[in-house]
């Protein structure tokens, strides 16, 4: 039997299942990037400066927090700064879900920031019509891991679905199995 997920804005008491997403997702999918921050000050930012700021959304699956995001407006573009799913649950439709809130919510163009060796964000954000506007060799951010900025623009074709809700297909692995923060 499939669960379905809901996605609705961050609150307060989520900051400790953000931060643990963002941890666990970068230990599981970026090795290659070790945070640039010790876990309890990760912690101590998303609890008093990511949450607070606005634009988080997260993904529930049976009230337990599964996915995230966080998008900012910023000059003349909106960006997605943060996307994390459960390891466990990637390839369900969660990021897709949250993709496309964004995508039915930001202005374009809308921006985003990913480490060159995540060749599976890569391919899920290229997948969904964002393009690789400029490489780095990662001089420009914490972890000194090259990068490289993608770009959506509205004649890519948005809104891609309905972002209310996704099905997440059941896993082995409990929900709250092991799910981390920096470029996606």
């Amino acid at each position: 039997m499939a669960r379905t997920a809901l996605l609705r804005p961050a609150e307060d008491a989520d900051a400790d299942d953000i931060a643990s997403l963002l941890i666990d997702t970068r230990s599981a999918f970026m090795p290659y990037a070790p945070s640039a921050h010790p876990e309890p000050e990760l912690r101590v930012w998303v609890r008093t400066q990511l949450v607070p700021a606005g634009g988080v959304w997260v993904a529930e699956v049976d009230g337990r927090v599964v996915a995230t995001m966080a998008t900012e407006a910023a000059g003349d573009a909106s960006w997605i700064t943060q996307m994390a799913v459960t390891p466990a649950l990637v390839g369900r439709g969660l990021g897709s879900m949250l993709l496309a809130h964004a995508l039915n919510t930001l202005a374009p163009p809308i921006r985003l920031y990913c480490f060159q060796q995540n060749t599976g964000a890569r391919r899920f954000y290229e997948r969904h019509g964002f393009v690789a506007v400029e490489f780095s060799d990662g001089q420009g951010n914490e972890e000194g891991c090259p990068d490289v900025m993608y770009q959506l623009n509205r004649e890519a074709g948005w809104p891609i679905g309905r972002p209310q809700s996704a099905e997440a297909t059941p896993d082995p692995a409990p929900l709250n199995a092991p799910s981390s923060a920096g470029r996606s």
